[in-house]
């Protein structure tokens, strides 16, 4: 496949990026600096982009987006994070829509934010959307995507859930607290975690790309959800640590502010990939202790 990638310098885009390349796909990356060969130019911003570099691809791969946890959740910092997902993705849907080659297929990020993050019940991508900020900037991002599905191309909304690993992200920040025995649960600990191993998630953008007979939203985290109790147990247990140390939510709304707490510390949601898994795929980790142990190698 000829494939193209945006946000292919973040956690997830370079490891898809390393992989597509190794199993022998051409990948063409989006970027918003001087591009180099392989490369094409964008500036969601100002809303330039090099539409000619796209034709002819197979598939695409939208990942672009200011992190939602890098920093306090200021007025400035939540307009960032909106306008990066969805004035990007209105950008590169739209140009792509008008190629005289457009690609057979687009998968665009979203992510488990879509349910809100109030309800202990399971759910799948048949569920409603939920409340809060980040179920607001999840809509707008898919909603954005609607111009492709009109234009004829296959439409595969990836709604991830926390991407584990030791190279960045949410896991990479709690090691040095958990390794020096000074982990902890957050608040009650009671608060569902949907994860997914790096390995999976590039593994499932991939999968998607291929399969013909899925579009629409599909969750990408382990059939396996756990408790922000169990992770914390399960975190020290691997490091061979103790957790003793719970983080009072006082502590969390002092730190993070109280938004970012309630949304993405002290709620959660339990999700299920029901649609990935009908499609026929298979979790190489779908076990938190597993995913950690690989993740984290000897130690």
């Amino acid at each position: 496949m000829k494939v193209v990638v945006t946000g292919s310098s973040g956690l997830i885009g370079s490891e898809l990026v390393a992989e597509l390349t190794r199993q022998g796909h051409q990948v063409t990356r989006l970027v918003r600096r001087p591009p180099q060969a392989g490369e094409a130019a964008w500036d969601p911003a100002a809303g330039t982009i090099e539409a000619e570099k796209l034709e002819g691809h197979d598939a695409v791969v939208n990942l672009a987006g200011v992190g939602i946890g890098a920093h306090r959740w200021t007025d400035d910092h939540k307009r960032a994070v909106r306008d990066s997902r969805v004035k990007g993705t209105d950008l590169l849907v739209r140009t792509l829509a008008g190629l005289s080659q457009p690609p057979n297929v687009l998968a665009s990020g979203s992510a488990v934010g879509f349910y809100g993050y109030e309800s202990e019940l399971p759910v799948t991508e048949a569920t409603p959307r939920g409340a809060g900020f980040l179920a607001d900037v999840v809509t707008e991002w898919e909603e954005a995507t609607a111009p492709a599905a009109d234009a004829g191309i296959r439409v595969v909304v990836v709604r991830s859930g926390v991407v584990l690993t030791a190279k960045g992200g949410a896991l990479k920040k709690q090691l040095l607290p958990f390794k020096l025995g000074l982990g902890g649960r957050l608040g009650t600990g009671r608060q569902w975690l949907s994860w997914v191993s790096l390995d999976d998630e590039v593994a499932a953008i991939i999968h998607l790309l291929a399969t013909d007979n899925v579009e629409g939203p599909v969750n990408v985290t382990s059939p396996e959800p756990v408790t922000n109790a169990e992770f914390t147990a399960t975190l020290a247990r691997t490091l061979k640590r103790p957790a003793v140390m719970p983080v009072p939510t006082f502590a969390l709304n002092a730190l993070f502010g109280p938004q970012m707490t309630q949304e993405m510390l002290l709620g959660g949601q339990r999700v299920l990939p029901k649609a990935l898994e009908l499609s026929g795929f298979t979790f190489a980790h779908p076990k938190l202790e597993d995913a950690l142990r690989h993740s984290l190698g000897p130690h």
